[in-house]
């Protein structure tokens, strides 16, 4: 399966801002990269740096949402991969990257922790990568099969956002037994019996 989609063509000085934001964003966080540094470290003029991106938050949300169209690669499955096996493998590439020594966290969680407001453009974007994420594991769930797929997409997602802040904090071999045998007990845990009705 493949969610991903062609990225419009840029030109080079958008490309050198956004590729130098992208590289200080994650490594040191939104918050204490400034306009000007980015502006320097990429070699444009402030006036170019503003006619594409009028304002750092208009960069900030640019920077999610590409963020957000390259994590999508974890969608793109062999044809012969059965729903299971997206999931899992999903968690393999998400493992993988956790433990590689550029991983700084998750860049939805780190940008999120400097938007505290849910209204701001920013944190929408970052919302619906969630969403994305979210609906993905449940259509998947729906095709394997699974009982609870809005439960279970659920559980997926608290178990996508610890790893993100494991891999970060913790010993990664022990976080990626721990999300191993996590998945797998998610995938397989038996229907919950009906809540009993309210008298």
């Amino acid at each position: 399966m493949t969610t991903t989609s062609s990225a419009p063509r840029r030109s080079a000085a958008w490309s050198r801002v956004f590729d130098t934001a992208t590289r200080l964003f994650y490594a040191e966080g939104v918050h204490a990269v400034g306009i000007d540094r980015i502006i320097a470290e990429a070699g444009v003029a402030k006036a170019t740096f503003y006619h594409h991106f009028p304002s750092k938050d208009d960069l900030v949300r640019v920077y999610i949402t590409e963020q957000s169209l390259r994590q999508r690669g974890i969608a793109d499955m062999p044809e012969s991969a059965t729903p299971r096996e997206a999931i899992l493998t999903a968690f393999e590439r998400m493992c993988t990257f956790g433990s590689s020594a550029a991983y700084r966290g998750c860049p939805f969680i780190n940008a999120a922790a400097e938007y505290p407001d849910p209204a701001h453009p920013v944190r929408r974007a970052i919302d619906e990568h969630r969403e994305w994420c979210r609906s993905l594991f449940r259509d998947l769930l729906v095709a394997a099969g699974h009982p609870e797929p809005d439960r279970t997409a659920h559980v997926l997602m608290l178990l996508r956002d610890g790893l993100s802040v494991g891999f970060d904090l913790d010993d990664p071999a022990a976080v990626r037994a721990a999300v191993d045998e996590a998945v797998t007990t998610a995938l397989d845990a038996p229907t919950r019996p009906p809540e009993p009705a309210a008298h």
